[in-house]
């Protein structure tokens, strides 16, 4: 079989990995709902594309925070890429470098940062990190991204509580995982004293800690504000959804925003982003903040529709591992190609030339086309 879209990466990945590791890699929150609706979701857009347009020369290219890319599609930060390859994040990382764009590096990579940033030297990356228990820990991820060259911050700011259920306390018990010696969060490894506590206690692969550190439910946007006073890395809050969030976001000093559903892993009752982000842009507008989107992006379509609507960028999870779970580094680079090029089509197809070029109204509710047709002519003979 091809691989000639995402559709038939994750059909190929699903074949390949364990059915527990797929189970992981494929978890919603409850009934599924957010995860689901988080893909339908963009079927409920249409775009009022301009014919006759002049789109012999198109551009893909933006920037995110000052940062050149070629085009608006960037990796976004997911969980223990191990199980989908041996060299995980390291791969991941040479694919998203061989397809010029960025990657955002999760706290819970396999390899550690060092490794993740010698692996694709030229590569454009951002650090993810909690809002941790331990404020030691979050500032030696901040001093450790400064000095490996990172160019940002993403926080993490949906998980106050731990999303996954039982069923996934489950699945790292079993033994072809919980005996994987590939299984570690050397990210926690730090020269501090709960991490070396972690470590003289057993817990040498910090399994434990991780948990431990990740979630914190006494975090405010005072924790934020402190993080800014601690580096001048750009600071993304990642896991945004509604307009009162966003605004607390800008005015604790932040650079960006990601509207997020952290992949539907989180909270079943949360909207899909991609009906969330007009309410989010707007909060922020002239606020000097870019705001980005991840969460059900399966086509180029897909990402046209989230630009239509505001976001600079979309940022995408599940895909790429699919990716590296079929063919590696390879495979990174193709999904984010077959992404990039379908965008590039709908981007002429529209009557457009550029991410920052669609107009205002191009891509709209399904309900546009519902009206009652009367009103308008009503209007027109007054």
């Amino acid at each position: 079989m091809g691989l000639y879209s995402v559709a038939d990466y994750e059909k190929r990945a699903q074949e390949i990995l364990s059915s527990s590791v797929w189970e992981y890699y494929d978890y919603g929150k409850e009934r599924r709902l957010c995860l689901q609706d988080s893909i339908n979701a963009f079927s409920r857009y249409r775009i009022r594309s301009q014919v006759l347009q002049d789109v012999s020369k198109r551009s893909l290219a933006t920037t995110v925070l000052g940062q050149p890319l070629k085009y608006p599609i960037c990796v976004a930060p997911t969980a223990i890429h191990t199980f989908a390859h041996r060299n995980a994040e390291k791969e991941t990382a040479k694919g998203a470098e061989a397809a010029e764009t960025l990657m955002v590096l999760s706290a819970d990579s396999g390899f550690p940062m060092s490794d993740v940033a010698a692996a694709a030297p030229n590569g454009h990356h951002w650090m993810q990190l909690y809002p941790f228990n331990d404020p030691l820990l979050t500032l030696s991820v901040i001093r450790r991204a400064e000095s490996l060259g990172f160019k940002g911050l993403v926080v993490t700011v949906d998980s106050p509580a731990r999303g996954l259920d039982l069923r996934m306390t489950e699945i790292f018990q079993e033994p072809h995982i919980k005996n994987n010696p590939d299984l570690r969060m050397p990210v926690f490894e730090a020269d501090i004293p709960s991490s070396r506590a972690a470590t003289a206690e057993g817990d040498s692969k910090l399994i434990k800690y991780f948990r431990k550190m990740q979630y914190n439910p006494t975090a405010t946007w005072d924790y934020i504000r402190w993080m800014k006073s601690q580096t001048s890395l750009p600071i993304v809050c990642k896991g945004i959804l509604t307009s009162e969030s966003a605004k607390a976001a800008a005015d604790a000093g932040v650079d960006g925003i990601i509207v997020s559903a952290h992949g539907g892993r989180q909270m079943d009752g949360a909207p899909a982003p991609i009906d969330a982000l007009a309410e989010v842009v707007d909060a922020v507008r002239g606020r000097d903040i870019e705001v980005y989107m991840d969460g059900g992006v399966r086509t180029g379509t897909d990402v046209f529709k989230a630009l239509g609507m505001g976001a600079r960028a979309v940022f995408v999870g599940r895909p790429i591992l699919w990716g590296l779970a079929c063919e590696g580094a390879k495979g990174v680079k193709n999904v984010l190609d077959i992404l990039r090029s379908q965008l590039d089509d709908v981007l002429a197809v529209s009557g457009c030339t550029s991410p920052g070029c669609i107009p205002e109204g191009t891509v709209v509710h399904e309900s546009y086309y519902h009206r009652d047709p009367s009103r308008g002519r009503e209007k027109s003979k007054l």
